[in-house]
């Protein structure tokens, strides 16, 4: 088992900047996918970003150009840099990391944390 413990959310005025931190409990998993992904009151989970061991990011379409995704070489830890924030970014940001063994696919969540975009 593997468990996530995110950080970093809070209040952000409009135009402002957060960044979100993750780490998993175990450094000797290899996870081989990181990322967020998030979901507002009423909404579905979408994704935020997600990223590979070997840097390749991919981001949801929401967020390209404002948000950089990021993770530390070795460690089991994913960030998340939230700039030019919107209201429309408010949601509860969820943590994903997963673990792939041949053709078993693991999928760890952390409990969320919420973002809120206000002035």
């Amino acid at each position: 088992q593997v468990q996530l413990t995110e950080s970093g959310g809070g209040l952000a005025q409009p135009g402002g900047s957060l960044r979100l931190s993750c780490a998993a409990s175990r450094s000797s998993v290899e996870l081989q996918v990181m990322g967020w992904y998030r979901q507002a009151p009423g909404k579905e989970r979408e994704l935020v970003a997600t990223i590979l061991e070997d840097g390749n990011a991919e981001y949801g379409d929401a967020v390209k150009g404002r948000f950089t995704i990021s993770r530390e070489k070795g460690k089991n830890q994913v960030f998340l840099q939230m700039n030019r924030l919107k209201p429309a970014d408010t949601a509860v940001y969820f943590c994903l990391a997963r673990n792939i063994v041949v053709i078993e696919v693991n999928d760890y969540w952390g409990q969320g944390t919420q973002v809120t975009v206000s002035s």
